[in-house]
């Protein structure tokens, strides 16, 4: 048994739950986190004051799979959430 966690977009976690579930992935657990990577962050406008976000919301996904399943559900996350 592997354990395997991902931070993915929200609009992106349907998708990535139909793929791995037509793997046979029977579960998930799903963590709302915030962070940052390259964007940096993000600027917001608010009552006409521009501010800066500094961590953008995002997802956590922990799943458990065969050893076997591994390789295929890593792959499937990767192409299945990714954006750019």
């Amino acid at each position: 048994m592997k354990k395997i966690e991902a931070i993915i977009k929200p609009p992106k976690l349907d998708d990535v739950k139909h793929a791995l579930s037509n793997l046979g992935v029977k579960g998930m657990t799903v963590t709302e986190v915030k962070g940052f990577g390259r964007q940096k962050g993000q600027k917001k406008v608010y009552r006409g004051v521009e501010y800066r976000v500094d961590f953008v919301s995002k997802l956590k996904l922990e799943i458990i799979v065969e050893s076997s399943l591994l390789e295929e559900v890593l792959r499937t996350i990767e192409e299945t959430a990714r954006t750019g």
